[in-house]
């Protein structure tokens, strides 16, 4: 390990003589940015999190851990029960239920994560500032920011599954020499892993670890067979055993059997429309796609991180042992994840705190250049954000405050400073892109206001009372129970819109979004309203938006109306959202 450090002092030297207060000041300022505007309805975040709240609450409602359940069509053992064991004891069994107690454990994880990668970066590369750089260049990374937030199993299976590979690194010799200690512990931190996600999981991990093993041998068989082999199975067993504790504890196997076995990871293989090679070489779930997962993943560091790729096959001869290994455990998910027929970059969220330690240890081997278009990417969302606020505060007024302006303002100045600044290009490109989502998050927080709620008067109206609210994705009516939390609350399809007409006399309570330069129907009692962002657009409504119409397809106003006397009477014979 000595030797390798000697190796990484070198190129590292510059970023050694950084001052150490500015690496912990940037490290306060990406814990400020994690826990700010936590309990937001608007985060970046994924439609899962509203059906993984639906179930945490009705398991929690029934007083028993298991069986999971739900009330959303073939969606009740979507996922092991740990996440759902997570909110509900974070959330008191659901005597807290508020975004913030669900989703603060989330943070810890993705936090834990971060020092575990300081560690390491320190370790290998053999400076703080390295450990540093590794972590604040994790928690930069815009999948970060939005799976290591909310209520997902993302944060949790992405800290389980990094342990392994972290405790082999970090105690190389001893970790990998060990028989059984190192063995049982890399199997007890891959199941738990595996209770978050799924047993599928130990495809990717074992093989890596088989891989990782070999590589220590340098490739001889015989001692690895002789020795290794033994304790892969270790691993393999224990994992797998934890796994088993949900079918023994269950009192209903056979439906996690057919729902999360045979439903949820088989039918990952099924292409659905069109033959599996097709899907696999063309469209949105291409193995090309999937190819661009890690930059994508990074967001404002996409362009670092093209850069580290093209450095890697320029001195794939002369990488040291560690830096090899970091990249075959990202070649095993690539390669895993591009063989069922669903493919995402959010696949490839486990091996990013592993392109976060690569990162920093070529830190000074990355073209300037690459952090100036990441620098030029943070300008153009925050002109975005300026512009879209700017208007916003034109039509409806006094939502952003001088606060919001000051970060705005000095974000770009640092981007600029940072653009012709040599010497403070590569740090401050780490400060401006965790800035920026911060000022996203500033920008979104109005909507969680008195601007984006509605008011007691309204929530007192519809009190222990039906209401039929619009849905875009499965179980998104969740999130009214938190704006009308006394309510009986229904999801309606929004998608393709319903009339207004047809609304009225479907139900007696609804929630109708309208443009913001729109009025409900006439006839109709306006009970409350609300500002609101829209997440979801069909094709017509994007190429609007790409025709300038952004305003208008992005914001709406949100109606909380009561049906005309006589209409709504046919809401018991209409199917909702499930």
């Amino acid at each position: 390990m000595g030797r390798t450090a000697d190796m990484l002092r070198g190129p590292m030297r510059h970023v050694a003589e950084s001052r150490p207060l500015q690496y912990l000041a940037a490290v306060a300022l990406a814990v400020f940015v994690y826990f700010y505007a936590l309990d937001s309805l608007h985060i970046p975040r994924n439609g899962d999190e509203n059906v993984y709240a639906h179930i945490t609450l009705l398991t929690a409602q029934s007083g028993d851990w298991l069986p999971l359940q739900s009330n959303l069509d073939h969606m009740r053992n979507t996922k092991p029960p740990l996440l759902f064991w997570q909110g509900i004891a974070s959330t008191g069994w659901a005597t807290e239920w508020d975004r913030w107690h669900l989703r603060y454990p989330s943070v810890l994880y993705t936090l834990l994560t971060a020092w575990l990668i300081f560690l390491l970066g320190r370790k290998l590369g053999g400076e703080c500032t390295v450990g540093a750089i590794a972590a604040l260049s994790f928690l930069a990374f815009f999948s970060t920011y939005r799976f290591g937030r909310p209520f997902l199993v993302n944060p949790a299976e992405t800290f389980w599954l990094f342990l392994p590979f972290f405790t082999l690194l970090y105690w190389r010799e001893r970790a990998f020499d060990s028989r059984f200690a190192a063995p049982l512990l890399l199997g007890l931190f891959t199941g738990i892993g595996l209770l978050y996600k799924s047993f599928a999981l130990l495809a990717p991990v074992g093989l890596a670890l088989t891989w990782w093993y070999l590589y220590q041998r340098r490739y001889r068989l015989r001692p690895f067979l002789m020795n290794d082999v033994i304790k892969l199975m270790i691993v393999g067993i224990v994992s797998l055993g934890l796994f088993a504790l949900w079918f023994a504890f269950d009192p209903d196997p056979q439906a996690v059997w057919q729902e999360f076995v045979v439903g949820e990871n088989a039918g990952k293989f099924d292409p659905h429309i069109g033959s599996y090679w097709a899907k696999l070489l063309w469209g949105g779930s291409s193995v090309w796609v999937l190819l661009l997962g890690y930059p994508l993943n990074a967001g404002l560091l996409a362009f670092p991180v093209i850069g580290l790729f093209v450095i890697a096959w320029q001195r794939r001869y002369r990488m040291n042992d560690e830096e090899r290994m970091l990249w075959m455990w990202m070649i095993v998910l690539f390669v895993i994840f591009a063989i069922p027929s669903q493919r995402s970059a959010r696949y490839l969220l486990d091996a990013m705190p592993g392109v976060a330690l690569l990162l920093a240890l070529n830190w000074q081997r990355i073209p300037r250049a690459a952090f100036i278009t990441s620098l030029l990417a943070s300008v153009a969302v925050l002109a975005l954000l300026g512009w879209l606020a700017y208007n916003l505060q034109i039509q409806m007024g006094g939502l952003y405050d001088a606060v919001f302006w000051t970060t705005l303002g000095v974000t770009v100045l640092l981007a600029v400073l940072a653009m012709f600044a040599a010497r403070w290009t590569r740090g401050l490109t780490l400060l401006v892109s965790l800035l920026t989502l911060l000022m996203l998050a500033m920008f979104l927080r109005p909507f969680d206001g008195a601007a984006g709620r509605y008011d007691v008067a309204a929530q007192q109206a519809v009190q222990d009372k039906d209401v039929w609210v619009p849905c875009d994705f499965r179980a998104s009516w969740e999130d009214y129970r938190f704006l009308l939390p006394a309510a009986r609350i229904h999801g309606y399809h929004a998608q393709p819109p319903i009339l207004m007409d047809e609304l009225k006399v479907r139900y007696p309570l609804y929630a109708v979004q309208l443009p913001l330069q729109d009025k409900p129907c006439a006839e109709c009692e306006v009970v409350g309203s609300r500002l609101e962002i829209r997440g979801r657009h069909n094709d017509a409504e994007i190429k609007a938006m790409l025709g300038g119409k952004v305003m208008q397809q992005l914001f709406v106003r949100e109606w909380l109306l009561r049906a005309p006397s006589g209409e709504g009477e046919e809401m018991q014979n209409v199917e909702g959202c499930r």
